[in-house]
Order: C-alpha cells, then structure tokens, then sequence
C-alpha cells in the first residue's frame, strides 16, 4: 500500500478534503497545507575482518525475518548519516568503529506494517577498532563471517542490500578503493 493512501485527513485543520496532488504528495482543499513523502535515510556497511570475509547478519524481525542483512539501518531526527552507521553497527553487532567512507546510495522499498516506506539507502565501508568483539543484538539475530565467495545475494532480505552486494562482486577491490 502507498503512504499517503493511510493520510485521510488533513494533519493540520482535521478536515476529509486532504487530496492527493501527485504520486508524492497530498495537498488540503480547505486550508491548504501541502505534505510531500521524501525518502527516509538509511544507512548500511560493509566490513571486513583480517581474512576478507564480509560481516552479515540474520535479521530478527520483518520485513526478511531470518533472512541475511548487512549492518546498518535507519538515521535518526538530527543524526547525519555518518553517526547512523556507527550507531547502527555499535547497536546490533557491539563493535566500534574507527573509519567510514561513503560508497554510494541506492533508492529502496522498506515495507512495514503493510506500508511501503521510500529510503534512499547509503552505503559505507568501515572499519572496526576489535573484531573480536562481535555480538549479535537489537535487530540481529545473529552476526557472523562470511568469505565474498560464499556469498548469495537472493539470501539477503533488502533489494538496495541485493544490488550493492551485485556491486561488491562485480567490481570487487575497485569498489572498495
């Protein structure tokens, strides 16, 4: 289902006359306040260990449950994107970080609760302080190691995690660069 199709009435004055205007965005008839659906930010990384195996994850919970992940997840008000990665990383696999360079970002579909949430998904490279510290928790199951050459992408829950690990593949080191 689309987001605005959940927006009825105008948030501002109350009233039913809160009418779609485009694909993107729902304007009020009667006092003329206009809501646009942007992107949320998200975030991901890839991050090696000391033998080139990728770090990944087994989601908790929906959309994927069970199914594989990379790190990252979801800015928060008044957070850049750069403090969402390490937040992320220290959150579900308790490691620190000690540098994060932007690769590139990847437009995506986020549906929960039946809604289809737009990202616009970054993605970094980073690296831990300690490897050995590692930890699954908050939205991860479990996390573990895994060699480039064991991986499937159709195992991977996310679409923009799908197309980045493509990416990672094809291009291998000139990516990492």
């Amino acid at each position: 289902m689309h987001p605005l199709e959940k927006f009825n009435y105008c948030p501002v004055c109350g009233k039913n006359h809160f009418e779609e205007q485009d694909k993107k965005s729902k304007k009020c008839a009667d006092c003329g306040f206009e809501y646009y659906l942007n992107p949320s930010s998200a975030a991901a990384a890839f991050i090696f260990n000391d033998k080139k195996e990728l770090l990944v994850l087994r989601r908790k919970h929906n959309p994927g449950k069970g199914m594989l992940d990379l790190p990252g997840g979801f800015a928060d008000m008044h957070e850049t994107i750069e403090e969402t990665i390490k937040r992320e990383i220290k959150e579900e696999t308790a490691l620190d970080i000690t540098t994060s360079r932007y690769l590139f970002s990847i437009p995506n579909k986020y549906t929960y609760s039946n809604f289809d949430i737009p990202t616009l998904d970054a993605f970094f490279i980073c690296t831990a302080k300690d490897t050995t510290t590692l930890s699954a928790d908050d939205d991860a199951d479990e996390c573990f190691w895994l060699p480039l050459t064991e991986i499937h992408t159709e195992q991977f829950a996310l679409r923009s995690i799908r197309k980045a690990l493509s990416m990672l593949l094809e291009q291998g080191c000139d990516l990492l660069k």
